[in-house]
């Protein structure tokens, strides 16, 4: 499957805790990637300096469903869900 033109939520939904060119502590969840174009595209795509978490990341239908909407929303629960703040009950 190929991403969506335009979608972008991998890039903005996410946290990534390692260093991004230009986010040296990595990116939090909810705030785009610095590396992220203006068309909502990756700068680093392709590139070496690009994070391997990134480019392990792989574009399937139930994670971007059939709208920009549906993967803003599946990323975010997968966020809220494998959260490191989010610790079990005891």
């Amino acid at each position: 499957m190929e991403c969506r033109i335009g979608c972008a939520a991998c890039c903005i939904v996410v946290s990534i805790s390692s260093p991004i060119p230009g986010m040296p502590l990595g990116k939090p969840a909810g705030v785009p990637c610095v590396q992220l174009t203006a068309d909502r595209r990756c700068a680093l795509f392709g590139k070496p300096e690009r994070p391997a978490v990134c480019g392990g990341l792989q574009a399937s239908e139930d994670m971007c469903g059939s709208t920009n909407e549906e993967a803003f929303s599946f990323l975010a629960e997968l966020e809220r869900a494998t959260s490191p703040s989010r610790k079990p009950k005891a």
